[in-house]
């Protein structure tokens, strides 16, 4: 998965400051170190912020290029700003997608491992897409079809345990098409009936696939979900 937030932050170099006058729990804070304590706070935030994102600084070239701008002495031109800004922007670019890479094949293995475990579990079925479902509780209404529109709880997580979405937890349920949702759970709510509540194990196939999404859900995430069909709308 490709973070497009890591490929714009190079060009974010506003970040927000806390306000000392009001906010700080320093009191005692002496009005001429307000300026020299919101440079550090500039330059922790900023670094911090690039440090996460695996931006490639080198270090003094960058103090050199703030300094340079404080005291009127950029040595390069505006051209060559912009053709090196250009090349940097690239190595940052590759460097996502070499990350991205890994994690795609590392979450592939882990996967595929899990899934093999998983279809072994008593209670366990495995379809011939190779989405896999355990029923909880078995419900007596009406199954779905890939044009209906269904209301339903849910909770979906990582094979680590990691909770990446909760209906439950927002405490409120969430309607939508059986044809509008990812694979996996469009072919498992055509299996169901209302009032039937499952553990999904759905492969990256049938789930994001190698883009995955969002912060949580990389490359070829396998996922899990407890998913309760209320009603067909």
């Amino acid at each position: 998965m490709l973070n497009k937030k890591r490929l714009a932050i190079i060009t974010v170099l506003v970040l927000s400051i806390p306000a000392f006058a009001q906010d700080t729990p320093d009191k005692k804070i002496k009005e001429e170190s307000v300026g020299e304590r919101g440079s550090y706070a500039f330059g922790v935030r900023f670094m911090k912020n690039m440090k996460s994102q695996g931006v490639p600084l080198d270090m003094a070239a960058f103090v050199q290029g703030m300094q340079d701008v404080s005291n009127d002495k950029v040595t390069l031109s505006e051209e060559q700003l912009q053709a090196s800004f250009a090349v940097f922007q690239q190595v940052i670019q590759d460097n996502v997608k070499k990350e991205a890479l890994m994690a795609g094949e590392k979450n592939k293995k882990e996967g595929e491992a899990y899934l093999v475990a998983n279809g072994k579990k008593e209670g366990v079925k495995t379809t011939a897409s190779g989405l896999q479902y355990q029923i909880l509780k078995s419900g007596e209404g009406k199954t779905p079809g890939p044009t209906d529109r269904v209301t339903t709880h849910y909770e979906g997580k990582l094979i680590n345990g990691t909770v990446f979405d909760s209906s439950l937890k927002r405490n409120m349920t969430a309607t939508f098409g059986v044809n509008q949702v990812i694979k996996g759970w469009t072919e498992a709510l055509q299996l169901m009936k209302e009032g039937d509540e499952w553990e999904l194990t759905i492969p990256s196939a049938l789930a994001y696939g190698e883009r995955g999404t969002g912060a949580d859900i990389g490359p070829n995430s396998t996922l899990i979900f407890y998913i309760k069909l209320i009603k067909i709308e």
